[in-house]
């Protein structure tokens, strides 16, 4: 940076020239992509059109290359827990719904041979339907953000809204409703994300910074119908917390402490060398906390150490969870969680992306999340255990979600569009809305194509369910059910 002068009014005031480009070196990214010279952002963004047609979205060309369902599903456990394996594939076996959701890699090998603009965004890699929910914020209050950071990188947004409206249309199929339901879904996500970049583009950046508050979600998404709906799982959220988790998990000791309780498959005590190197691992962890969160901390003793089973994708991961109690007895449980590289990362390159330099893969979740939400977990950090990078978040910090699949027909259309509105909100931190919406536009041509695009993934997605379902049944690869 080099500071300079000029004029402004009647002041000749200094400037700090390149800025904006010292703040994107800063975060290891490029500019957006703004063909031709003297274009404003949003001018450069409906530039892009001739290079990408909206309606070449639709597009999907499967690469004859393309590893079948059971090879990307084999993939994709490589460097897991062999043991927990079996209890992945089946709970992805369980529906084509379920079968997305633990696909995202074989779903990136898809997307990086569809059309894309070369805008850039920090993508979730995994924004289905059901990675979103609410949250409890630092003062008591609930949230409703993305909520699964896993896979994300600095990559093209298109790739983010195709796995949304095609996994709408999945769980719409699963909960019975008709294809034009479905189709609707999916449309009305990609339209709700298209007009939300449109508003955030016009709105001064602080105020699109934090805009559509939570409150008026549903009023913007035109989303009325869920309100019930979320009313239900708000209540639900606010009672699933620490507390309640560790009277069901965990027993008094004759110390007066408590300890966790075996719930095989799901819950199991670890040795102690195993449960003293996760402890040992939250001194470094405390290093990425912002230092006035660590008298909250140090107001807690660390009582006990558990393996926890989590998720679809996540399962045979390394996860944890730490019991901490304060001066009266109270817990607060942290989940301490491995963090494996992006399964989007080997397909960037492909896409036109660069590979990103990641040195913990921690880090790379926390800070993508924290660019994605409006409000993150206070006590998100990161940490390494016995050389594994680790995450580190409140565990039932007032979680709550909305299960796609079991929406009435005439709710998932209105799930669609606010799940779009979200995650454009989300989207438009790191990616210039004014370049998005000048892309996307005023008409409806893009939320057709991407509709379009939804449907024949669908119906691929269902296609690789089948061939893994065969696979279990023909003893190809095991499966566990139940879990």
């Amino acid at each position: 940076m080099t500071p300079t002068s000029e004029t402004v009014g009647a002041r000749r005031i200094p400037r700090v020239r390149g800025f904006a480009e010292w703040a994107g070196e800063r975060r290891g990214e490029r500019s957006d992509v703004r063909p031709g010279e003297g274009k404003g952002p949003k001018e450069s963004g409906r530039a892009l059109r001739g290079m990408v047609p909206r309606s070449a979205h639709a597009g999907l060309d499967l690469d004859a290359a393309r590893p079948d369902a059971v090879a990307a599903v084999e993939e994709s456990n490589r460097g897991r827990i062999a043991e927990l394996t079996p209890i992945r594939v089946g709970r992805m076996a369980a529906t084509p719904f379920a079968f997305l959701r633990g696909s995202a890699g074989l779903m990136a090998y898809d997307l990086a041979r569809t059309p894309m603009t070369g805008i850039r965004a920090q993508i979730c890699g995994d924004a289905h339907a059901a990675n979103f929910g609410l949250y409890g914020d630092a003062r008591g209050g609930l949230v409703i953000d993305l909520n699964d950071f896993d896979e994300t990188v600095d990559g093209p947004w298109e790739w983010d809204l195709k796995r949304l409206a095609a996994s709408l249309v999945l769980a719409g199929r699963e909960a019975g409703a008709d294809e034009d339901t479905c189709r609707r879904a999916a449309h009305g996500a990609a339209g709700s994300y298209r007009r939300t970049m449109r508003l955030l583009a016009k709105l001064p950046v602080l105020d699109a910074w934090n805009a559509i508050a939570d409150e008026e979600l549903v009023s913007h998404a035109d989303a009325h119908d869920l309100l019930g709906t979320l009313e239900r799982v708000s209540e639900k959220a606010r009672a699933n917390t620490s507390g309640r988790f560790a009277a069901k998990s965990t027993e008094p000791t004759e110390d007066g402490g408590r300890r966790f309780v075996d719930a095989a498959p799901v819950l199991r005590r670890v040795p102690d060398a195993e449960a003293a190197a996760v402890a040992a691992s939250l001194e470094h962890y405390l290093t990425t906390l912002s230092e006035d969160r660590h008298p909250l901390l140090a107001r807690h003793s660390i009582h006990d150490v558990a393996f926890r089973i989590v998720g679809t994708g996540s399962v045979g991961t390394r996860s944890y969870v730490v019991l901490l109690l304060d001066h009266r007895g109270e817990p607060l449980v942290l989940q301490v969680k491995e963090a494996r590289a992006s399964a989007l990362v080997p397909h960037l390159r492909t896409a036109g992306f660069e590979t990103p330099e990641v040195d913990h893969e921690g880090r790379r979740v926390v800070i993508g999340q924290k660019r994605m939400q409006v409000v993150s977990d206070v006590l998100l950090g990161w940490t390494t255990v016995e050389e594994r990078p680790f995450q580190v978040r409140q565990f039932r910090n007032r979680k709550g979600s909305v299960d796609p699949a079991a929406l009435a027909a005439d709710q998932i259309d209105d799930y669609g569009r606010m799940t779009g509105a979200l995650l454009a909100r989300a989207h438009s931190h790191s990616a210039d809305p004014r370049v998005v919406a000048g892309y996307c536009g005023k008409n409806e041509e893009l939320d057709e194509a991407i509709a379009g695009f939804a449907l024949a993934y669908a119906d691929r997605t269902e296609a690789d369910h089948t061939e893994l379902v065969a696979a279990v049944r023909a003893g190809r690869i095991a499966a566990e059910t139940g879990v």
